[in-house]
């Protein structure tokens, strides 16, 4: 699939694993939904897949991850950024075929449309850092 299929893929992953945080809504429940939404014609499926099954069945790997990174607790870090980083974390522990600067730039551009005003500088110094240790 083409970079935009990829790129979709992470946005709609995006929200995904955000209505898993927020809702609690399971693998099978987000597949269901997303699988059916208009947006998802133009992501890459299975990558999409690959990566929700990937991240939902290793958030306390990534949490610990992403702790130990962060200059704060991971339960105090928004959602959306919480999101944005397991993704992030999840391609490069991963996902060796996409280049670092691929994982974090594809971070940064998500966060500066959904994240808080600067949480793109906040997820790549994370990311940053999570490629040296996990590549």
């Amino acid at each position: 699939m083409s970079p935009r299929g990829r790129h979709a893929a992470r946005r709609l992953l995006l929200q995904a694993l955000y209505q898993n945080q927020i809702a609690g809504h399971d693998s099978v429940e987000l597949r269901r939904q997303f699988d059916d939404s208009d947006e998802f014609s133009t992501a890459d499926s299975a990558y999409f897949h690959l990566l929700l099954d990937e991240i939902l069945d290793d958030t306390d790997v990534l949490d610990q991850h992403i702790d130990a990174l962060a200059d704060r607790p991971v339960a105090q870090i928004d959602p959306v950024e919480r999101a944005i980083l397991w993704i992030g974390m999840a391609e490069l522990g991963a996902h060796p075929d996409v280049p670092v600067k691929v994982v974090i730039n594809e971070a940064v551009e998500i966060a500066k449309e959904f994240g808080a005003q600067d949480s793109y500088r906040y997820i790549n110094a994370i990311l940053d850092k999570a490629s040296g240790e996990l590549r």
